[in-house]
């Protein structure tokens, strides 16, 4: 990246946190995977930035409200300072498939925001998701998608249509341990 900073960018469902399919309606139901705040606090001490992009079609859905959203979020920064980690920005899509945006993953609105937010290109970002959507929008933006098997990730693993250079962990501890050693 032209300007130096590094900067990675994470999925939240079923990448930091556990997923459902009834989805994470509540702070309550927001509940960290294992080793996953400790692996942001990792890349924070490695120097780099932190952002979260994620979908959250329940909002558009009816199911939560944006003071849920912005509780649920509390939660996952007080968690993380408890840590030593922090997330430096947090993008998401409130709308659903039918709304046709251009920011719910697999279109990279989101990003581009990220990339004007923070000044860089996203051209060899790591982009840590579970599912097939979240590695499409960072290799369209010329980033470098991960897959974690957490969350949707075996599944996704399993259709077999990974973006080109796609890699795969276990979970995000695992991955950061990569991103750590090989900027």
């Amino acid at each position: 990246m032209g300007s130096g900073m590094k900067l990675v960018i994470l999925d939240r469902d079923g990448v930091i946190n556990y997923d459902s399919a009834e989805f994470i309606k509540n702070p309550d139901e927001w509940q960290a995977l294992p080793g996953s705040l400790e692996a942001i606090a990792n890349l924070n001490q490695a120097g780099y930035k932190v952002v979260v992009a994620t979908n959250q079609s329940g909002i558009g859905r009816g199911l939560f409200d944006m003071s849920a959203l912005n509780a649920m979020h509390e939660k996952m920064h007080r968690q993380l300072a408890q840590c030593g980690g922090r997330v430096d920005a947090l993008f998401f899509c409130p709308h659903t498939a039918n709304d046709n945006c251009n920011c719910r993953k697999p279109a990279t609105g989101m990003l581009e925001d990220i990339s004007q937010r923070f000044g860089v290109r996203l051209t060899g970002v790591y982009g840590v998701g579970d599912s097939l959507r979240d590695l499409q929008a960072i290799a369209t933006m010329g980033g470098r998608p991960i897959l974690v098997l957490t969350g949707k990730g075996e599944k996704t693993r399993d259709t077999g249509e990974l973006p080109q250079g796609t890699l795969v962990f276990a979970n995000l501890r695992d991955a950061v341990k990569y991103i750590i050693d090989n900027p």
